[in-house]
């Protein structure tokens, strides 16, 4: 417990780890706050990994789609049989000595003819097309990395032609835009690999697979990669750049509903080991949403990302409980919830335990070794763990909550774990009040709230300004955002966090949700950012986190900005990070009145003598979306003042940023 509240005190603590001639010291009357207060959440909901963050091109590259998923669904889906020059076979979906048990579907091709009494232009062959999630977006001269499980069969070595085209339509020969060859010789599973290099631009290519000899072959685990990813290691570069872009300190992930099974029940529990191996032992498994999981996106890929962009990872762990809305839960009156016996809960504790090891654990270790095998032998150094998500907080769910909580913590004093007060964590709510009476009993670190509320109850709740100071636990806002994506939301936002940071010595992390929607693939609105094949969409919200993750910091200052004739729809903070010596002063109005705030820095000594001034401003029912974007930013350098007066717009959010 101590080496764990000590951790804790250095999320809270301005200048631990900061050599002495860079740290400066906080002036007065300023208040110790957390500087991990913006993070981002990721849940694979509206199509946010595959066909979205993760860059695969392919959709259902491992044939493993499946009417469980969504009517209709099955191995075929996203692809379809092509035979140029009149070619004659047929596909067969197989699920007998595929590549590996999590893996088991692949295609069986039966090449009967491949071309009549002429060459057709050039096209033969008989084979698979693949059009990839509403087509494949490619760049001239980009490379693209092919690589696909290939087991040769009968009628000899096959020579295999794969194309990147854009059809031109019914009679029309497709525009080849790539092309490469591979042979296929080996009777058991094999991968090989190609390089397509595009000849122009497209927005809606395909690939195709086009088998040259007559016989069989099986194919399994086709892939279409751009070499050109963040960082290199395979995810979409300006998705992940979006993130970067929001300066945020932590990633929770995978979910959300995503974690405990949704709507589904236990088989459909996200389980972190069958998403750390070589892609083709991963378990694909039906989304929460109603769609597919490769798992190329897996906890691996979580973590690498996490240290790309320098956020702590927070990995959140079912507990042996579902989710309350399991089999239409949501719609019943006394919400029923599964649980597992407490005989098998060890099950879920090593699960656990060994995710520490995987992520912390030296080469020498188990799953230590596991990490290494996969790429990454140094540990990933993981510092929190979330346990259950949203659950109804039923004596069923405290029970198991405890056993786990404390086996944990037992082994593992150092690590911090967030807990859960349910949805709707308001007071008053039951499932509030109950969370909240096990993390004061266990003396939890962190609880993690959600909510989605109105616009209306951003502009005006101040919910944390009551939450005592003498409490041993610490809040995560885990899940919020107001129910609508204009800038009068935003700016409703903006308030509540101004509020939230003045609060930030008891909220200490927050993350706005949902992260990420497809077009025409969206489950919730509103989310933050939106995009399509070709870029991201940024909402107002996105502006206001970007905002508040530039200007972190360490220590909070309520006294030095007045706003003149100030409501509740005005808002203000002065931050100060003592690590980076910046000055950061926000001010939110929300109202349709112009305003005039004065600014006194005097206290803070070293002022240099030009700031930043960022605004975002606009009509309240201004939206960004996939026509249009009128809001953004706009940033400009002005003199700096110790004392001074600022203009606020109606229906504007402004940022001065100072060095010290």
């Amino acid at each position: 417990m101590l080496k764990r509240q000590i951790l804790l005190g250095v999320m809270m603590t301005a200048t631990l780890g900061i050599s002495a001639q860079k740290a400066i010291n906080p002036p007065a009357g300023g208040k110790a706050i957390s500087d991990e207060l913006i993070g981002i959440f990721f849940e694979d909901i509206s199509s946010s990994a595959d066909g979205g963050l993760y860059a695969e091109l392919v959709q259902n590259g491992s044939f493993e789609y499946s009417p469980v998923e969504r009517d209709g669904w099955g191995p075929g889906t996203a692809w379809r049989m092509t035979r140029p020059g009149h070619s004659l076979g047929y596909m067969e979906p197989r699920m007998d000595n595929g590549i590996h048990p999590n893996n088991p579907t692949y295609m069986r091709l039966h090449i009967e003819r491949v071309k009549e009494y002429y060459d057709y232009k050039g096209w033969k062959g008989f084979g698979l097309q693949n059009d990839g999630f509403d087509g494949f977006s490619v760049k001239a001269g980009a490379k693209y990395d092919f690589s696909a499980f290939f087991r040769n069969g009968e009628g000899g070595q096959k020579q295999v032609r794969v194309v990147l085209v854009e059809p031109q339509g019914w009679g029309k020969d497709p525009k080849l835009l790539a092309e490469a060859t591979v042979e296929v010789g080996d009777p058991s599973w094999k991968k090989y690999a190609c390089v397509l290099t595009p000849s122009e631009e497209s927005q809606k290519a395909v690939l195709q697979i086009l088998v040259l000899n007559q016989g069989t072959v099986d194919i399994d685990m086709v892939s279409v990669m751009p070499e050109d990813t963040y960082k290199g290691h395979g995810l979409r570069k300006d998705l992940a750049q979006a993130l970067a872009d929001l300066n945020p300190k932590f990633l929770r992930f995978p979910g959300g509903c995503v974690v405990h099974g949704g709507g589904d029940g236990f088989w459909n529990t996200y389980r972190w080991k069958t998403t750390v191996g070589p892609k083709e032992q991963r378990r694909a498994l039906k989304n929460t949403w109603g769609y597919h999981q490769s798992m190329g996106l897996g906890y691996y890929e979580y973590f690498q990302l996490c240290e790309d962009i320098g956020m702590e990872p927070l990995p959140i762990l079912p507990c042996g409980v579902s989710c309350q809305g399991t089999n239409g839960g949501w719609g019943m009156k006394d919400q029923a919830q599964d649980v597992v016996p407490m005989s098998e809960m060890d099950e879920w504790v090593q699960d656990a335990l060994d995710l520490i090891e995987w992520a912390n654990g030296d080469v020498t270790t188990k799953w230590g070794r596991v990490r290494a095998e996969a790429g990454h032998p140094k540990p990933f150094g993981l510092k929190y763990l979330g346990i259950g998500n949203e659950e109804r907080i039923s004596p069923e769910f405290t029970e198991r909550f405890k056993y786990m909580y404390e086996k944990v913590t037992k082994a593992h004093p150092e690590i911090i774990i967030v807990g859960t007060a349910g949805p709707g964590s308001h007071p008053g709510n039951p499932d509030y009040e109950n969370g909240w009476k096990l993390a004061d009993e266990l003396g939890m670190p962190i609880m993690d709230e959600h909510y989605y509320e109105p616009r209306d109850y951003f502009l005006k709740s101040r919910q944390y300004d009551n939450y005592p100071r003498d409490r041993k636990t610490k809040v995560y806002l885990g899940e919020y955002a107001a129910k609508d994506k204009k800038l009068i939301d935003a700016l409703a936002e903006g308030l509540y966090l101004l509020h939230v940071e003045r609060n930030a010595d008891v909220v200490v992390m927050t993350s706005y949700a949902p992260l990420f929607a497809r077009k025409n693939a969206t489950n919730w609105n509103p989310d933050l950012i939106y995009f399509d094949n070709e870029r991201p969409y940024l909402t107002c919200s996105y502006y206001i986190q970007q905002m508040f993750g530039q200007s972190s910091g360490n220590y909070y200052y309520g006294d030095c900005v007045k706003i003149e004739g100030q409501t509740d729809l005005q808002e203000q903070s002065v931050v100060l990070n003592t690590k980076t010596r910046q000055l950061f002063v926000k001010l939110c109005n929300a109202s349709a009145d112009a305003k005039k705030a004065t600014i006194d820095l005097r206290r803070f000594k070293g002022l240099k003598k030009v700031m930043t001034k960022t605004v975002l401003s606009g009509q309240p029912e201004d939206e960004n979306n996939f026509e249009k974007q009128p809001i953004a930013p706009k940033s400009e350098t002005i003199k700096a003042q110790k004392t001074m007066d600022i203009d606020l717009e109606p229906y504007s959010f402004v940022m001065l940023q100072v060095s010290l």
